[in-house]
């Protein structure tokens, strides 16, 4: 069977370019005479001269023929082009990555495609659905434009250096500009081996693609910079891990995929020329205001100090532990990517950690501002050679640059917990609403209230309902009068009500809820998966038909460690 969009062909063969011979199905087909397009003009034009009675025959012909064109061309670039790639890293210098088209899988099946987010990506929802769109999401296509790879990168990795890692499971379909003017990256993950995947299969197991996909959507509808997922399909196939699992592929779209760990690739080569193509084309990508900086190579790392200061205070606000944030897993742009083993906190503790390789909680809840000041102190060490002519003078400008990390994060970090708590930054610098978060964190912990809950019940006390869903969160009572005296000397009679609505989520991804919805894909089920990935996408929204996913997991139901996978 052929799929002139390119689903399925012969053994080892695969359409590059598309016919004009549109497949029906199994065994039938239809093919287009193009030559009807420019008859049907003559048809329509003695029509319109007639029933109008405005224009000359051959002026109603031309007018007619230059429309019709026109719909030719478009359809036929659509149809040749139903992904609008534009690429710009496969124009690199070829270090930059391995060239790779994706493995071929035996009965790909669609699971869900993001239809919002194909449209501002300027795709079709309805052609990702299609035969054509399981086939290329699935990689047993190549879409036209698309120019597969595999980036190189290398990373430190709880803090040992690892001079080569890569995408050895993700491969790189090309970039499109989106609605915004924005440039994306569209990336298979789980699509085969490739030449970084160091003796793995290259593959994704059905559970840790479904994770990712609904990890990443909830983040997204919470407010936070994130890589999203456009497609998650079956593979028909199992891979190999300690038991035999469901095969799946998933489709990433980032702002783009550069990481601290693509400058390390290249620091660790001595390869200075490679350190100032990758500097300018981030900069290009992402923080286009830097070129024009006395220090452009300053000024990129400046800007990722900043969007790396706001993302973890972000983080943080929802109770959000990434679980594994080695240099490779963190991106310029200042998105959150590369989920693995990440998790939501029930109860509260600042040394929370729920990835099963952390032994150490060296990426533990209130430990991950330390480690995006570790990690951006490793891009600034690539980028010594770049920012000054001699080591001594860049090493004094990238120390000052790092030196504003801890001050920015704490800016935000204060930010948010103060929306949180419907308070007003201290407009003396007195310190006081500092000292009430410090001592709500201090409260929470010991009395390991779970974190979502706590600040939604309070957010409801504060529109007026009574102490009592707050309390219940504590068991000692006289703690939380304590506690909550001292919330309501600071707020008075006014509590920031609109700003507690808007950093208070209803629905977090409970990790619970997640594993639950897995293992229903595991055994055929994909109903949980899309009830979740729904409700998730009004996590401020009181809904009493998703009001059961608010709840705290039962003691039965407690995840203690997640683990990870694409």
């Amino acid at each position: 069977m052929t799929i002139v969009w390119g689903a399925v062909e012969p053994a080892n063969q695969r359409s590059k370019l598309f016919s004009s011979e549109i497949s029906i199905d199994e065994g039938a087909s239809v093919k287009t005479d193009e030559n009807l397009i420019y008859i049907l003009p003559l048809v329509l034009a003695w029509a319109c001269a007639v029933w109008k009675q405005t224009r000359t025959f051959w002026d109603g012909y031309i007018h007619t023929w230059r429309l019709a064109t026109d719909l030719h061309q478009a359809y036929s670039h659509f149809i040749m082009h139903p992904i609008p790639f534009d690429n710009t890293y496969a124009r690199l210098p070829e270090r930059f990555y391995s060239r790779q088209n994706p493995a071929a899988v035996p009965r790909p099946g669609h699971i869900r495609v993001n239809a919002p987010l194909a449209v501002e990506l300027g795709i079709d929802p309805a052609w990702l659905e299609s035969a054509g769109g399981l086939a290329v999401l699935s990689g047993n296509a190549i879409a036209p434009g698309s120019e597969p790879l595999a980036q190189a990168y290398a990373g430190h990795q709880f803090g040992g250096f690892v001079p080569q890692l890569g995408d050895g499971r993700a491969i790189l379909l090309g970039e499109v500009v989106d609605a915004r003017g924005a440039r994306r990256d569209i990336q298979l993950k789980g699509s085969g081996r490739t030449a970084f995947s160091r003796g793995g299969d290259g593959k994704a197991a059905l559970g840790p693609a479904l994770r990712e996909y609904l990890i990443s959507e909830a983040m997204h509808a919470l407010g936070i910079p994130t890589a999203r997922a456009l497609a998650l399909v079956s593979t028909g196939e199992k891979v190999e891990r300690e038991t035999p699992l469901d095969g799946a592929v998933f489709t990433r779209v980032a702002a783009s995929h550069l990481r601290v760990g693509t400058f390390e690739y290249f620091s660790a080569r001595e390869d200075t020329d490679a350190l100032r193509i990758l500097t300018d084309f981030a900069i290009a990508r992402h923080y286009p205001a830097a070129a024009q900086a006395a220090k452009p190579a300053l000024a990129l790392l400046e800007n990722v100090i900043t969007a790396q200061a706001s993302l973890i205070a972000r983080w943080m606000g929802v109770g959000f532990i990434h679980g594994v944030m080695n240099t490779d897993n963190c991106s310029i742009s200042g998105e959150t990517i590369d989920f693995g083993p990440c998790a939501f906190m029930d109860a509260f503790h600042p040394r929370c950690v729920f990835s099963a390789i952390d032994r150490q909680g060296r990426y533990a809840w209130g430990n991950q501002p330390v480690i995006a000041e570790w990690n951006l102190t490793r891009l600034a060490e690539t980028l010594l050679p770049l920012i000054a002519d001699t080591e001594e003078n860049a090493i004094a400008l990238a120390e000052s640059a790092l030196g504003t990390f801890s001050g920015q994060f704490a800016r935000f970090s204060h930010a948010v917990f103060c929306d949180k708590l419907g308070i007003t930054p201290d407009p003396d610098d007195s310190g006081k609403s500092a000292t009430l978060i410090k001592e709500t964190f201090g409260v929470l912990a010991s009395e390991r209230v779970d974190f979502t809950l706590f600040f939604r019940h309070l957010t409801r006390v504060a529109a007026g309902a009574e102490n009592d869903s707050v309390a219940a969160l504590f068991n000692d009572q006289s703690a939380f009068e304590t506690w909550v005296s001292k919330w309501r000397d600071h707020t008075g009679t006014e509590p920031r009500l609109s700003a507690m609505r808007a950093a208070n989520p209803v629905l977090i991804p409970r990790n619970h809820r997640v594993e639950q919805a897995i293992q229903s894909a595991y055994r055929g089920d994909f109903a949980p998966f899309h009830r979740l990935t729904e409700a998730w996408q009004n996590p401020f929204e009181e809904n009493a038909a998703t009001a059961d996913l608010e709840a705290a997991p039962l003691p039965n139901e407690v995840v203690q460690r997640t683990f990870c996978g694409t």
